[in-house]
């Protein structure tokens, strides 16, 4: 019975790009994906070109991975794609000590993320009425 229903799901073409390793924690990521969602892929990379933070390089280069996904395996025009969904997740942490102040040591905790952009073509609908 499942079978089926992933048969019917093949229509819909699914365009992703998954970032696996980013240096930077969920946290900081998280309002950065929540504030280019539904946009279109051009203004999204230009929001990013001139957001202040760092880590913004890396989600730039995720989104223009996805777009050439698009492009190249399922011929959708880069005009119409829109970020249909951008979500991030924990991966490892990486545990460092720094020395203090008599003989003791306090842990730094150095956190890494996936990304993953998942792209949809919006097509243009025509309008009806009078207002045209």
């Amino acid at each position: 019975m499942s079978k089926k229903k992933n048969i019917d799901n093949k229509k819909d073409k699914i365009v992703k790009s998954i970032n696996n390793n980013i240096r930077s924690s969920v946290r900081k990521l998280n309002p950065i994906l929540k504030g280019i969602v539904g946009k279109k892929v051009d203004m999204a990379i230009r929001d990013l070109q001139f957001s202040e933070k760092r880590i913004t390089k890396d989600i730039r280069k995720t989104i223009s991975s996805a777009v050439a996904n698009a492009e190249n395996n399922f011929q959708y025009d880069i005009d119409n794609l829109v970020i249909k969904e951008a979500y991030c997740g924990k991966k490892i942490t990486m545990k460092r000590f720094r020395p203090r102040a008599k003989g003791r040591a306090a842990p730094i905790l150095k956190p890494y993320s996936s990304v993953t952009i998942i792209l949809s073509e919006v097509k243009k609908v025509e309008s009806h009425g009078a207002k045209g």
